[in-house]
């Protein structure tokens, strides 16, 4: 019986090289499926010129390994240009009209192939293409690119091929994932203002510390003749000191503690002390808490109204939450669902969910209309996001003015004093 190498990857997306024995090249192909794998490239072992069932994810330049197996030359991953957001909802809203207006989905992957600009989005719907074209699902063929498909994107794809709305579950992809970019852009929006003045605020002050105050030191110690100065000069002075004398240490020390603070944020633990922090803080919690909250109830409505099972929904949601305390809480949710409880008993016990939530909640579940009840939460939250973004915005002017005036005005003042010396000093001396 003829033996075919194959290369496939699994449902994570890793890679693995190995060999079957089949009749024939389908037969092979059938083989390593039922293994949980999906085959990438398939030939004969012994160089019978096999041609390559389906080909990688990322576009390279093809060689052949001289076993009569087609292999790829695929580029680092770090290497290749990302999908954005934004190509990546307009490619699902443009599949999900073709395959409603009656296009094969085929045909609507290769039409949108010769659209799209993107490279790594251009070579995985040709890969797409070639796997759906030799027997695999949609969804099959989407999770040989995790990079570009999570978790989520995969799994309503797969429960709208087990229900036969495929067009359906795309059209409400896009939706969400619209509603959410949207989201997304209104609170970086209302950090950008901020985040410019706080760099000019540190850019001023860095000035202010490493030319002016130097130069005033100098006059202080020709004309003062020994007198002390004032508390806030002296602390002005020996900063400006810190800095002109140990610049390179203090940008060190400084780089060293936002290396650390990601690592300690990159574990479980310090991730969720930081996101309990930050749903916490006084400002901006309560965005962030309502965001959470829409991007969950949003995320976890259009799985369920896609045929997705609650357990499974559930667990989608922890992964791509955002936020370590919902994820934990969450995970709470899913495992005492799994015990044959309601969802609403235990999110009232997390204390991460807000009264009307929970209630809202409750109603669906005891009407059977959880999804529409999901759906019409996330619609209220996304509004308060909207309001409380805009109310960010215009208390945030006037603090960041404060700010920068406390910091500039502190320096000057600190500079102040000393010439209101040396003024009275001379005048004296000149009566």
């Amino acid at each position: 019986m003829p033996k075919f190498n194959y290369i496939a990857m699994d449902g994570s997306g890793r890679e693995t090289k190995g060999s079957v024995e089949a009749a024939t090249q389908a037969q092979a192909i059938a083989q390593i499926r039922s293994q949980g794998l999906f085959p990438t490239a398939i030939g004969l072992a012994g160089g019978g010129g096999g041609k390559a069932a389906a080909k990688g994810a990322a576009g390279g330049a093809k060689a052949s390994s001289g076993k009569g197996m087609s292999m790829e030359i695929k580029l680092p991953a770090f290497l290749q240009p990302r999908v954005k957001a934004k190509e990546l909802t307009l490619f699902t809203r443009q599949l999900a009209t073709l395959v409603d207006a009656g296009l094969p989905l085929l045909r609507g992957l290769r039409v949108l192939q010769r659209q799209t600009n993107n490279t790594t989005l251009k070579n995985a719907l040709q890969s797409m293409s070639e796997s759906v074209e030799s027997g695999s699902t949609f969804s099959e063929a989407l999770a040989l690119h995790p990079r570009i498909f999570d978790n989520l994107f995969i799994n309503m794809v797969r429960a709208g091929e087990a229900g036969g709305v495929l067009e359906l579950v795309l059209t409400r992809l896009s939706e969400f994932m619209e509603k959410s970019e949207k989201i997304k852009n209104k609170v970086k929006s209302a950090m950008t203002y901020p985040i410019v003045v706080l760099v000019a605020a540190i850019g001023i002050t860095a000035f202010l510390l490493l030319t002016v105050i130097p130069k005033f030191e100098e006059i202080f110690l020709d004309l003062l003749e020994g007198k002390s100065l004032p508390g806030v000069t002296r602390f002005v002075i020996a900063t400006s000191n810190v800095l002109k004398n140990y610049f390179l240490v203090v940008v060190g020390v400084i780089a060293a503690i936002v290396i650390l603070m990601k690592l300690w944020t990159s574990t479980k633990s310090g991730r969720i002390i930081m996101d309990h922090i930050k749903t916490r803080t006084p400002i901006f919690g309560t965005l962030i808490r309502r965001t959470a909250i829409a991007r969950f109830t949003r995320t976890l409505g259009t799985l369920m109204a896609s045929g997705v099972p609650v357990l499974q929904a559930l667990t989608i949601v922890g992964d791509t939450s955002g936020n370590a305390v919902y994820a934990s809480a969450l995970q709470r949710v899913h495992d005492s669902v799994k015990e044959g409880e309601t969802m609403a008993g235990p999110m009232e016990q997390t204390k991460a969910f807000p009264p009307m939530v929970i209630s809202m909640v409750e109603v669906g579940e005891e009407t059977g209309a959880l999804p529409d009840m999901l759906a019409r939460i996330a619609d209220t939250y996304e509004d308060e996001v909207d309001n409380a973004v805009a109310a960010l915005t215009s208390i945030l002017e006037p603090i960041m003015i404060i700010f920068l005036a406390v910091i500039v005005g502190t320096i000057v003042i600190a500079m102040f004093l000393p010439l209101v010396s040396i003024i009275t000093t001379l005048g004296g001396a000149g009566g």
